[in-house]
């Protein structure tokens, strides 16, 4: 067999076999396969497609390229979440204290913020002294004893994604629905975890930028996840609006503690909850929404969930004084509040904007190797259907960067849209495909 042969196949539009995808996938990994033969291939499946089959296999030996985690010997009911990304995307944290405190165990590993999405490993790593850099036996160590754990991906799982990856993002073949199906599915595959929850995020502040693409890769996703004998559900929401209040790192992590400590938004509540009763649903903790609903109030009420989180901090090294005092966490040398041009309702804001804005002032990076500034960021007084008064505070801005105040201050002004009347709220869930 031949690559060029492959390439030429696909360039006409014909779907290859399991044995051709199995045949690039071992040519990656040993070193046959040139990248630019590579290339030709992704950039004729960028035009031509992939039907589930294909998927499934390139998504099946994508795993098989390096270990998978067996977890087995911790529990049969091992639950992952995955989210494609967003801005003030905190949901993870959340999450993970709440159903180690349910008596879930969950097991994540998880990235770092590239572009204008922020990485949950950033957040956590802004936490000083924190360690995200686990052996696959620490990690898995931790899992059994606390109920939880949250690491950096290991290059050992799914390999060839990461190969993969590293040209798709230099040769403009990220966004398509297929490689990216393969992508994220092989990763959590090999995670271990039986139980696949993915956050399927839609709008300005997502990769996927309409409701209709997220529905079309979720269900390939759980079709892809059902053949490969993994229970993956796909909740989709809208990113059209940054989550919560704040976007950073430092910053988010003090939402989530607000939060752990009752002081939730409405909108970060709706995505975390709903992503719970998922969990619940599938590992069969409770029968009915409404015991669910009232379980998580409560152990946020009564600081169960809150003490799961300290637990997971001290568990990974991290300093849990931050839980009672913010300013053992990252502060920036510069705060300034940004004022509103007019007056009126908040009738939305434009996430991108917001992202764009938070990475220039350190908060992002453009590519891995960048260094990042933990304590930059942005947090919104303001948000959708809230009165604002012109001159009055909509948002602050953490800095260490005076030259990029200004230019932050105008593009977070553009991003509200000011309106006379109350806009009416919507539900941030769109569809969730079983």
């Amino acid at each position: 067999m031949k690559i060029i042969d492959v390439i030429e196949k696909k360039k006409k539009g014909n779907a290859l076999t399991e044995e051709e995808i199995k045949f690039f996938i071992d040519g990656i990994m040993k070193g046959s396969i040139e990248d630019y033969q590579t290339s030709a291939l992704l950039m004729a499946i960028y035009f031509r497609g992939m039907n589930i089959d294909e998927t499934t296999w390139l998504t099946k030996y994508m795993v098989e390229s390096g270990e998978t985690l067996n977890l087995s010997s911790i529990s049969d009911n091992i639950v992952d979440k995955h989210s494609t990304g967003g801005v003030g995307d905190k949901i993870t944290l959340m999450f993970l204290p709440l159903m180690a405190a349910s008596g879930i165990y969950t097991a994540k590993l998880s990235g770092r913020g590239l572009g204008h999405t922020g990485g949950t490993i950033d957040k956590l790593e802004s936490i000083p002294n924190f360690r995200t850099d686990l052996s696959i036996k620490e990690f898995k160590d931790k899992v059994k004893k606390h109920h939880t754990a949250i690491a950096a991906q290991t290059l050992s799982l799914a390999p060839a994604d990461g190969k993969l990856y590293a040209l798709r993002d230099v040769t403009s073949t990220v966004d398509i629905i297929p490689l990216i199906a393969s992508s994220v599915v092989s990763k959590k595959i090999a995670s271990g975890a039986n139980h696949i929850i993915l956050d399927v995020k839609y709008g300005s502040g997502a990769f996927l930028k309409t409701a209709k693409e997220a529905e079309e890769l979720s269900k390939v996703m759980v079709e892809v996840g059902k053949r490969l004998n993994r229970n993956i559900c796909a909740v989709i929401s809208s990113m059209n609006q940054p989550l919560g209040r704040a976007v950073g790192n430092s910053v988010e992590i003090q939402e989530v503690i607000e939060f752990l400590k009752g002081n939730m938004e409405p909108d970060l509540k709706e995505i975390t909850y709903t992503l719970c009763l998922k969990a619940f649903e599938k590992t069969g903790k409770f029968k009915t929404k409404e015991e669910a609903y009232k379980y998580l109030d409560k152990i946020i009420l009564n600081g169960e969930a809150l003490e799961k989180f300290k637990e997971i901090i001290k568990s990974q090294g991290g300093n849990t004084d931050i839980i009672n005092d913010y300013s053992k966490l990252p502060q920036a040398s510069i705060k300034y509040e940004v004022k509103s041009k007019y007056t009126g309702y908040v009738k939305n804001i434009d996430a991108l904007k917001i992202a764009k804005a938070c990475k220039n002032l350190g908060a992002g990076r453009e590519k891995k190797s960048d260094s990042i500034d933990y304590s930059a960021g942005i947090y919104l007084t303001q948000k959708f259907g809230e009165p604002v008064a012109k001159g009055e505070t909509i948002a602050v801005i953490y800095t260490n960067k005076k030259d990029q105040v200004k230019d932050a201050e105008k593009m977070i002004v553009s991003a509200f849209e000011i309106s006379d009347t109350e806009p009416r709220k919507k539900s941030l869930i769109y569809k969730i495909i079983n």
